[in-house]
């Protein structure tokens, strides 16, 4: 469709993802995904059997302005024809979080185009819509990754989502990261033990279901008492001096974890009168998973969609597709002075103006600076370790080329190596 100007009226939006370690760019037009571009640092962290923050961040500086490139030839577009920029303002990690945010305002604030923040949970729901269409209202989701393994029920993806439960402890991914690591598999560790589970009996060894008793929370998770039950298995095989079964292990574990989703999934479909569930995040590519949810799904009368695995793991088109939904419906653009929280709570879908500090909208002040300063100093911010941006108002940026945008505040961005020291007991597994 075009309106009368020949442009098409479904909205432009590039989305920017840097919560962890994936640096992803993407770029929709409305529900249809035009580029997805990624560029991964998991190489770098693999040594430490997890992600390092420091690490992350400036694989993320490295990365951004390649990636941004090569999503817009990607997606045959220019820069200029964008509707908005979209950007995940948490959670995640604060420093990594801060690279993408800062480079989000550089751009927006360069092309004279709205901004939109928004949280990282709810672009893990709206990408299935570049996949199958428009969500259903409301929407039960399932989101299962290495930091989050929540239950969530979404009346509007752009303004209210409802959590219903989520783990006490580890994560489904973050279990599967710590088994593999117990098992000697490498990390991450999702993907090896899927593949290697395919060879082994699910049956084998019955390990424990956590939080699923009569007088336990109906929809939260927990998946530490079953890493810890599983790693004592292999202690003690292997101080008999026995061969620990991989295969069986790996199969035996993954059981465990997909029973307790898919059940736990299901129930909430049918308390809450739901006819279909939404399953993302980066787990949701687990083979059995989606096997186990398609079967109890179809059996309970329910609609399953999940993305494909491309999608399901963090990127930048889930954001760039939460964002173009926020264009189209008209919801408000973030201000300038939008920081990184590293724990935005889920039931904020984005991050609107606040106050009278005005909105990201064209032609506003901005710290981000333009021409030079935006693109060099696009991707290099100052956090104090604990997600808190030096941000004080929008104008006044410095870049690499000193870009001064003057409006009513400073916001100083140094594109300088300005990273504090960030402490290596927040190491992600």
């Amino acid at each position: 469709m075009a309106d009368a100007t020949g442009r098409r009226d479904e909205p432009l939006v590039l989305g920017i993802e840097t919560s962890c370690d994936e640096t992803g760019v993407g770029i929709v037009r409305g529900h249809t995904l035009l580029a997805d571009a990624v560029a991964s640092s998991v190489d770098e962290h693999a040594r430490f059997g997890g992600v390092v923050p420091e690490v992350a961040s400036r694989a993320h500086l490295e990365a951004m302005v390649p990636t941004i490139q090569r999503a817009l030839k990607e997606a045959g577009v220019a820069a200029s024809d964008l509707d908005g920029i979209a950007v995940t303002a948490g959670p995640g990690l604060s420093g990594a979080l801060l690279v993408g945010v800062s480079a989000a305002k550089a751009y927006a604030y360069a092309l004279g185009k709205p901004l939109y923040g928004v949280n990282h949970l709810a672009s893990h729901i709206c990408v299935d819509q570049l996949e199958h269409g428009a969500l259903p209202e409301p929407t039960m989701a399932l989101l299962v990754s290495g930091g989050h393994s929540s239950l969530l029920l979404a009346p509007d993806i752009t303004s209210d989502v409802r959590p219903l439960g989520s783990t006490i402890d580890d994560a489904a991914g973050e279990a599967f990261d710590k088994v593999a690591r117990v098992l000697n598999l490498g990390f991450p560790g999702g993907p090896v033990i899927d593949r290697i589970a395919r060879e082994g009996d699910p049956d084998a060894i019955r390990f424990p279901r956590g939080l699923t008793g009569p007088r336990d929370a109906a929809y939260d998770f927990s998946f530490s008492g079953l890493k810890t039950a599983v790693a004592r298995w292999i202690e003690a095989k292997r101080a008999a001096g026995e061969e620990v079964p991989v295969a069986d292990v790996s199969a035996s574990f993954q059981e465990a974890v997909v029973d307790v989703l898919t059940r736990k999934a299901v129930r909430a479909c049918k308390d809450n009168g739901v006819d279909h569930l939404m399953i993302g995040g980066g787990v949701a590519a687990n083979s059995r998973l989606r096997a186990m949810a398609e079967r109890r799904c179809e059996d309970a009368g329910i609609s399953l969609r999940v993305p494909r695995p491309g999608l399901c793991t963090d990127n930048g088109a889930m954001v760039a597709a939460l964002g173009a939904e926020m264009v189209a419906r008209g919801r408000a653009a973030s201000a300038w002075d939008l920081s990184a929280d590293s724990s935005l709570p889920v039931t904020d879908p984005h991050v609107p103006a606040r106050g009278d500090g005005g909105s990201a909208g064209a032609g506003s002040g901005a710290g981000a600076g333009s021409g030079k300063g935006a693109g060099a100093g696009a991707g290099h911010g100052h956090d104090d370790g604990g997600g808190h941006a030096h941000a004080h108002g929008g104008g006044h940026a410095h870049g690499a080329g000193h870009s001064h945008g003057h409006d009513h505040g400073h916001d100083h961005g140094h594109d300088h190596d300005h990273f504090h020291e960030l402490s290596k007991d927040n190491l992600y597994s």
